[in-house]
């Protein structure tokens, strides 16, 4: 199995609980925000918050066709020294928090 399937399939089965155990909260951009943080992945809240909302507009409208391209669109708008990892987190912590009715692109590619 690839590096980029281990991490996808890890970041999938923790989207997954967390899509499923998450509680409503007031404020997702702050618990988008702590995800990513935990991830080591920093930067302007409202800009990561806008850019998790438009990878789950893009995958809604189909202009990313997996979590791939996704993944993609994503590390081309994160920070230079960004790893693909990170890339698939970011996808992973967007998924859960903004459009949870996605998660089948990442258990798809995780396949």
């Amino acid at each position: 199995m690839s590096t980029a399937r281990r991490v996808l399939a890890a970041v999938a089965a923790t989207s997954a609980v967390l899509v499923l155990a998450a509680p409503a909260q007031a404020d997702p951009d702050i618990d988008f925000a702590e995800q990513l943080h935990a991830f080591g992945i920093y930067g302007p809240r409202d800009y990561n918050a806008w850019l998790g909302k438009i990878t789950c507009k893009r995958l809604f409208n189909g202009v990313d066709g997996d979590a791939y391209a996704s993944a993609e669109f994503v590390s081309l708008n994160l920070a230079r020294d960004a790893s693909q990892a990170q890339a698939f987190q970011f996808l992973g912590a967007a998924i859960g928090i903004y459009c949870p009715d996605q998660i089948g692109v990442l258990q798809a590619a995780a396949q």
